[in-house]
């Protein structure tokens, strides 16, 4: 794979690998990437998960994408192996566009620092 160097170069690379990897070439959007990498952090492989355990994994994504920023710090591991988050700063209140913005470049960053763009 060629070096990617612009957030919108690597943000259209990575949907575009994810998506013919995990959807058979359907576009994922942002919420299916997050989702993703909630399953990536959980660590327990690809299983059924139920709808409320689909909800915890992109919250689990959500902290972890978050936590380089200073909104989040990992906490621990509970009974069943999922990781917990605790929040060390109110998100600040952010258009949705803006909000967007910041979601992509933490996806970004966290698929920079498994050097997935190299």
């Amino acid at each position: 794979m060629e070096k990617v160097s612009n957030l919108k170069e690597k943000w259209d690379t990575l949907v575009r690998t994810l998506s013919n990897e995990f959807s058979d070439g359907d576009e994922l959007n942002i919420d299916g990437i997050i989702y993703l990498i909630g399953v990536q952090e959980l660590g327990q492989g690809q299983k059924k998960f139920k709808k409320d355990e689909k909800i915890n994994l992109m919250h689990i994504a959500i902290c972890k994408l978050l936590e380089p920023y200073g909104y989040y710090e990992f906490d621990f591991f509970d009974n069943d192996g999922w990781p917990h988050y605790k929040t060390l700063t109110e998100l600040p209140s952010l258009k949705p566009g803006e909000q967007t913005v910041l979601m992509k470049e933490a996806i970004v960053n966290y698929f920079d620092s498994i050097d997935f763009f190299k």
